[in-house]
């Protein structure tokens, strides 16, 4: 059998497949005709001797009728959408097609996919005439991020007596994006963030803006109204006025991927809190303008076209987003033991607004969290606290943090953060609205009991 189509060519076996394809009627028939003829020469039946030989060629028949059957099947696979945040569906549509002039038999179509994403999809497909169309779709969907292929697709062939099955496998694989949700973030201002353009921005030389005082020649094409007319006067051919535009405010979120210092896995970990928090982070900020870099602790960035990861924003921010969300959908823990690279990473930018989503942090950690500060006009942390997450019920702690998070809230406060406390359940909306507060008052020490003493966030978290 061959195929065309966006999935390519289907992969045919030979003689040797094709009896491996057997079914247990095939199987049947043919033990039954061996038996009978030995049967046969034993007791000397010449009848038992042809219904034999009738029992043992029939699956035989089958099998080299099967495997020399050529149909040209086209198929192809259709994703929508192929990007879908964790949770969400995404459906499946496949196509055949029979391209060739003669129609087929009963087909048994099935794809595969990883068990991540559900059973198995098979589908029946009854006679195809010949130029005949069928198309079927299924739904999958992940709670867990990542990318998945799907396919190769297969198309299990069978004989009208059931005595033969054979699989083709089409050669193409897609692949589904699973990206992490992204909640909206309300339009609040940060602490020490700009207000707007030319609010405590940097400013760049351009083709519009406001006057500088430094004139330049004139080019084909400036509007007469911005000559210099002194400047022109004084040299003796036409100076226009330099102009000046505002540059995109620039921010970095920082995500910690160190897998000591998010306990837990699944999709209620820390760890998942964390990456869906700086995806919503990316996104909000990239909507608002913003020129981001989204950097892990090894001290890699996202690949952006200004060369230093950065992605600026804005109302064509689509692809921005798409790059940033495609990139947190396979991050993973790293074997980083601290910040150090992703301080040098800080400390070689020119970094404008710092957003931070910690995990557990020692003394040591802190303080070059507390360094990073220094490279940033603005600062907020979002201290994740693993014990939190470690507690069974009852407050039973199956793990501890390396730092009670309120002392590591302090020592980042004392650097210069504003750093907020994350427990399970607390919503990322909240918390941004607190760092527009300032973070609020530090929640109080543990005291070791087993319960666990109340955390308060201004923005109405208890």
């Amino acid at each position: 059998m061959s195929e065309g189509g966006d999935e390519g060519t289907a992969e045919r076996g030979g003689v040797r497949a094709a009896l491996g394809g057997l079914t247990t009627r095939g199987r049947s028939f043919l033990a039954a005709g061996v038996a009978a003829v030995a049967c046969s020469y034993l007791l000397g039946q010449a009848d038992l001797l042809r219904v034999g030989l009738l029992l043992a060629a029939l699956p035989l028949v089958c099998v080299l009728v099967l495997h020399r059957t050529r149909y040209r099947v086209a198929g192809s696979r259709a994703l929508a959408p192929a990007r879908v945040p964790a949770a969400a569906e995404s459906r499946v549509r496949l196509r055949m097609e029979n391209i060739s002039r003669l129609p087929t038999g009963v087909l048994m179509l099935q794809d595969r996919v990883p068990y991540v994403l559900g059973p198995r999809p098979r589908f029946v497909l009854d006679r195809v005439e010949a130029g005949g169309r069928r198309e079927v779709s299924y739904r999958v969907r992940s709670d867990l991020r990542g990318r998945y292929p799907l396919g190769p697709l297969q198309l299990r062939l069978s004989d009208p007596f059931g005595m033969c099955e054979l699989t083709r496998s089409f050669s193409s694989v897609d692949t589904l994006t699973v990206v992490p949700r992204v909640e909206p973030l309300p339009p609040v201002r940060l602490a020490g963030e700009a207000a707007g353009y030319g609010d405590g921005r940097q400013r760049s030389l351009a083709l519009a803006g406001e006057d500088d005082l430094i004139p330049r020649d004139y080019r084909h094409g400036d509007d007469l109204r911005r000559v210099h007319w002194r400047s022109t006067a004084r040299f003796g051919e036409l100076m226009v006025r330099r102009e000046e535009q505002p540059q995109k405010a620039r921010c970095t979120v920082l995500l910690d991927t160190r897998g000591t210092a998010h306990p837990g896995a699944g999709p209620d970990s820390a760890f998942e809190w964390a990456v869906t928090g700086a995806a919503s982070a990316a996104v909000h900020l990239l909507e608002r303008g913003f020129s981001v870099r989204l950097l892990t602790d090894t001290g890699t960035s996202v690949p952006g076209p200004d060369g230093a990861g950065g992605i600026a924003g804005g109302t064509e921010s689509a692809d921005a987003v798409g790059l940033l969300l495609d990139t947190l959908a396979v991050v993973d823990h790293s074997e980083e033991e601290g910040l150090s690279a992703a301080y040098d990473a800080v400390r070689g930018g020119n970094e404008g607004l710092l957003i931070a989503f910690f995990g557990d942090l020692d003394e040591e950690q802190a303080a070059v969290a507390g360094r990073m500060r220094q490279r940033c006009g603005a600062a907020v942390a979002f201290v994740l606290d693993g014990d939190a997450w470690t507690r069974g019920p009852g407050g039973i702690r199956f793990a501890a943090g390396q730092v009670p998070v309120a002392e590591r809230l302090r020592l980042l406060r004392r650097a210069g953060w504003t750093a907020l406390p994350v427990v399970p359940g607390d919503a990322l909306a909240d918390l941004w609205r607190a760092a527009a507060d300032g973070g609020g008052p530090l929640p109080p020490a543990d005291t070791g009991t087993g319960t666990e003493a109340p955390k308060t966030v201004s923005g109405g978290r208890t």
